[in-house]
């Protein structure tokens, strides 16, 4: 009972990962670190989700208030850091609609000033949306290549005990325990790391994608908006 003990005391995921080959060793390290860097991401996503979704609230609240779209405007542009991305597409727009109303008239059509305006905001859009779903990918990958690199370890491991009972000649515990050891260890981290990332993935692609179509509702009606003060300026210049 004292040497199966002493056995216990002696074994630990630490001494085993150091007593096994360079492929062991290089397979661990590859999934510890996507393990990692998944949680580095899924915690960076979480905290991103969570402001722009708030601070979208708080736009929508001023957009909505009866607040002239002037005043908005100098106030988000006097702002010295990063907007969220729906006030993102809301200067963008306004800039370009003080920029073309200026010349309406003069060369440039109410219908091509629309036109660059939807442009605008299209562009702001889809460069917004690729800023919130960096690095996503990665989490895909997470969880599709961790449990491979665990089950080639789990292969591995297995050669390894049956090279260490073809050297020994005797198929006992001691002999296998090393290997299956191994086995079970990279099965684990495999998992370990996969499971993780696949929930956050596909949690964080419907978040997102629910996000991507409330900035495409505000860039329709804000669309709709400038539409009609193009229409009513193209009027006065007629």
């Amino acid at each position: 009972m004292n040497s199966v003990q002493a056995a216990a005391g002696q074994f630990s995921l630490l001494s085993l990962f150091w007593e096994t080959d360079f492929i062991i060793k290089a397979d661990i390290l590859a999934m510890i670190f996507m393990s990692v860097w998944s949680w580095m991401i899924i915690f960076e996503k979480v905290f991103l989700l969570h402001t722009v979704k708030d601070a979208a609230k708080r736009f929508q609240a001023q957009f909505w208030s009866g607040v002239s779209l002037d005043e908005i405007y100098d106030k988000l542009e006097a702002k010295p850091f990063r907007l969220d991305p729906m006030s993102a597409i809301f200067v963008a727009a306004m800039r370009e609609w003080r920029r073309s109303s200026k010349n309406l008239g003069a060369g440039i059509h109410g219908t091509s000033m629309q036109q660059r305006i939807e442009r605008v905001m299209q562009i702001c859009l889809d460069r917004e949306m690729d800023r919130i779903e960096k690095r996503m990918t990665f989490l895909a990958s997470t969880g599709s290549v961790a449990p491979f690199l665990g089950l080639f370890g789990t292969v591995w491991g297995i050669i390894n005990s049956f090279s260490a009972i073809s050297a020994s000649s005797a198929a006992s515990l001691n002999v296998m325990a090393r290997g299956i050891s191994e086995a079970l260890f990279t099965t684990a981290l495999g998992l370990m790391a996969a499971i993780p990332a696949v929930l956050a993935y596909n949690k964080f692609s419907s978040d997102i994608n629910r996000y991507a179509q409330g900035l495409e509702n505000f860039s329709g009606e804000f669309g709709t908006i400038l539409s009609r003060l193009i229409d009513d300026l193209s009027l006065i210049h007629i």
